[in-house]
């Protein structure tokens, strides 16, 4: 492949791009119709939690098995699916004002935001020279969220206007567009425009997705993906809007821009986390350890500040969360490093789940105890958020611990394979004895003749 990656790899890059950035406006179009929901389909918190928590059990479902069709089919067909089936759940959703098609809808979009993702970062190790790889995959992942601020913004505007059938077929007609031009410009590989990898037996994938998952640095991968990734996921996806508007009495508007901010830090963070982990690569996982550090502070801070935070503080929060997805991309980077190209769909599919997991999970804890605080009804207090959103420690422990067991196999392997990750206290005692060499020889050096 060449050092430098062609026109062409860049065009298909940005299709990809686009299509990941519309999947994700699909995936988080809920979180700010929730309390537009609650008044369409007259349901509670818990009710509307399990539309997202369905939305991401699907999801997360669907990981495995869409990895192991992206190592058979490719990009090109899983792209253009996805995009498909989100459109068809968004046009349902924008008809329905029944909670069963309700959750039809939901179904549909998680079913093809399963699709995308992977899908997409499939293209960028077929596309690019190795040494891009961890900078593009976390732009990837960072850029892909400005459809966070298409839902934050323009479809905010549309549910405040013309209303929930409106914003709803535009977010749609944008599943179509996307699915369309994938077709006309998605190319699998620079060799051929559709891959059509080996036909494989059930027990052929059986194989597979074991050898992917009996490697401890997929399973490190999937740890730092589940603690990573939740934080952000809930917050943008179901509970961030409820929990500045209902829980801290801020309009709107000013929700809706903080939302985008979310979305703006992770941008500017990815690519700097990319390039510490190209640079770093046997230090990645004290990057993630300090991603979750900074997440679990800003929740901390805004948890226990007396009453409803001020504004600058509730900032604060959401530049930590804004790093939890850069963060979590770092778990497709154990996916890539440590299995082999034939099998990459289904590690990183394995990875994927891990944290949505989290995720849903947190989602519906957090619906049912706002639930249990008001009776399932909808006039919640400050009060009642934290109490809910402290569940997320939960998460975080079980986490933390993951990362850390796998982290110490993971290592293991590596040094049976003749790779030795030195404590850091070595490796600074390394350095700084090489220092002091490095100054006495020039003591001696300029010292009297």
């Amino acid at each position: 492949m060449p050092l430098r990656p062609s026109t062409r790899a860049w065009a298909v890059w940005a299709v990809g791009l686009a299509a990941y950035i519309v999947a994700v406006l699909h995936r988080t179009s809920l979180g700010v119709a929730g309390l537009d929901a609650q008044h369409r389909f007259g349901i509670g918190a818990g009710a509307l939690a399990s539309f997202a928590v369905l939305q991401l059990l699907v999801y997360a479902g669907l990981q495995v098995p869409v990895g192991l069709l992206l190592d058979r089919f490719g990009s090109l067909r899983l792209v253009v699916s996805g995009g498909v089936l989100m459109a068809a759940g968004q046009a349902i959703m924008a008809t329905t004002d029944h909670v069963g098609g309700a959750v039809l809808a939901r179904v549909l979009v998680g079913a093809g935001d399963a699709m995308t993702f992977i899908s997409v970062l499939r293209l960028v190790p077929q596309w690019f020279p190795a040494k891009r790889v961890p900078v593009l995959t976390q732009m990837t992942g960072i850029v892909g969220q400005a459809g966070q601020v298409l839902s934050a913004v323009p479809l905010a505007i549309l549910l405040a206007g013309p209303g929930w059938s409106t914003a709803f077929f535009a977010t749609a007609g944008a599943g179509v567009f996307v699915a369309v031009a994938a077709f006309a410009a998605l190319h699998d590989s620079p060799d051929r425009r559709m891959n059509r990898g080996e036909s494989m037996t059930m027990g052929q994938l059986a194989e597979s997705l074991g050898s992917a998952w009996r490697h401890p640095g997929t399973r490190l991968g999937l740890w730092t993906h589940f603690t990573t990734q939740f934080m952000g996921t809930v917050f943008a996806l179901m509970w961030g809007f409820p929990f500045l508007v209902a829980g801290q009495g801020l309009p709107r508007e000013t929700a809706s821009v903080l939302l985008t901010l979310f979305v703006l830090v992770g941008m500017a963070a990815g690519p700097l986390i990319g390039i510490l982990v190209q640079r770093h690569p046997l230090r990645r996982s004290w990057l993630v350890l300090g991603v979750i550090a900074v997440n679990s502070a800003g929740w901390a801070l805004v948890l226990a500040w007396p009453g409803q935070a001020p504004l600058p503080v509730l900032v604060l929060l959401i530049v930590a969360l804004g790093l939890g997805g850069p963060g979590s991309m770092i778990g497709f980077d154990y996916a890539r490093t440590f299995n082999p190209p034939h099998r990459l769909g289904t590690a990183t599919g394995v990875v994927n789940v891990g944290g949505f997991v989290a995720s849903l999970l947190s989602i519906e804890l957090i619906g049912l105890i706002l639930d249990a605080r008001t009776g399932g009804g909808t006039n919640y207090d400050i009060a009642d958020f934290k109490v809910a959103m402290s569940v997320q420690y939960t998460f975080i422990v079980i986490g933390v611990v993951g990362i850390l067991r796998t982290r110490r196999l993971a290592r293991r392997r590596m040094a049976e394979e003749g790779v030795v990750v030195r404590p850091l206290r070595e490796v600074w005692a390394h350095r700084r004895g090489l220092q002091i060499a490095r100054a006495e020889k020039a003591k001696a050096s300029t010292g009297p003749k």
